[in-house]
């Protein structure tokens, strides 16, 4: 990876990927936790669709400077000051998990610059009258949000326990240390035979993401928690939602939360799909939606 120096002085560490850098360009949102490192099978999917994925670490992952106190909102400012430093006008933007409110987040306050959004399992508001933000999760899940409610100084503690398994973790260590979170159609997505570039680049992402502490992850869950920062009625450009019924880190009320007030998005909503399996079928069809706009 890449190091770039923000305008305030910070680092902030980007990938630009494989493929030929006049090709249009999507900036990818990585999940919680997480990095900007390589995912083979969106990379795959990118080519399938004429496009190329830029990615990066979110303040406090892997090389990336933290940023304390920070908004979801404010990732915006990153990733203009990223596509400024490559020299890119415009592209359009997909976000995973914790990734998703973030790629929202640069749909909407980057108007003329950000031309389309994908959401993929992406997490909801907290606070919301019409959602309940913890029905449905799995168990650790429901323990860390509750310990983010009672701050920075109860949750670290969490974190840092489960990063010491995860920084050199295998697939199948990443399956155990996630039980209650994993459907069996995420385990098959992460270990099996079908998913296994998809096991080892998670697996990568996690090392990657905790190598320097948990500082990312501990400001992530503070910020969703928090709000936003930004208003999703300003999404103005094509917004697709992608969610699977059978997920247990962000259930399927997030997605029906989103795609409500988000204005004219399109929903994909599969029952049989989980948190992770979802792009293993469908990260083509994704990209296509997000080359779509940048024509």
């Amino acid at each position: 990876m890449e190091t770039l120096t923000l305008p305030d002085g910070r680092l902030l560490a980007h990938d630009t990927g494989p493929g030929d850098p006049a090709l249009p360009v999507v900036v990818a949102h990585h999940g919680t936790p997480g990095a900007g490192t390589r995912d083979r099978h969106l990379d795959a999917a990118a080519a399938a669709a004429g496009v190329r994925v830029v990615t990066f670490s979110r303040a406090g992952y892997g090389g990336s400077s933290r940023r304390p106190g920070r908004t979801v909102a404010d990732v915006a400012a990153d990733v203009a000051a990223l596509l400024d430093h490559l020299g890119v006008e415009r592209c359009a933007t997909i976000g995973a998990s914790g990734g998703g409110p973030h790629a929202l987040a640069t749909a909407a306050l980057l108007p003329g610059r950000v031309t389309g959004v994908v959401c993929v399992a992406g997490v909801g508001p907290w606070g919301e009258p019409d959602l309940d933000f913890l029905a449905g999760m799995g168990e650790d899940n429901v323990e860390e949000f509750g310990l983010a409610l009672e701050g920075e100084d109860a949750v670290r503690p969490f974190m840092e326990g489960h990063a010491q398994g995860l920084r050199a973790a295998t697939p199948e260590q990443v399956v155990d240390s996630m039980t209650s979170l994993l459907p069996e159609v995420d385990r098959t997505a992460i270990v099996g035979a079908r998913g296994a570039t998809l096991g080892e680049d998670l697996a990568a992402g996690f090392a990657e993401a905790l190598r320097h502490g948990v500082d990312g992850w501990v400001d992530d869950d503070l910020a969703f928690i928090r709000p936003w920062g930004f208003d999703l009625a300003d999404v103005r450009v094509p917004a697709h939602v992608w969610q699977g019924g059978a997920d247990l880190m962000v259930p399927f009320a997030h997605a029906e939360w989103l795609a409500a007030h988000l204005p004219g998005s399109s929903v994909h909503l599969l029952p049989d799909e989980g948190h992770v399996s979802l792009t293993l079928g469908h990260a083509e069809t994704m990209l296509a939606q997000l080359a779509a706009t940048l024509v």
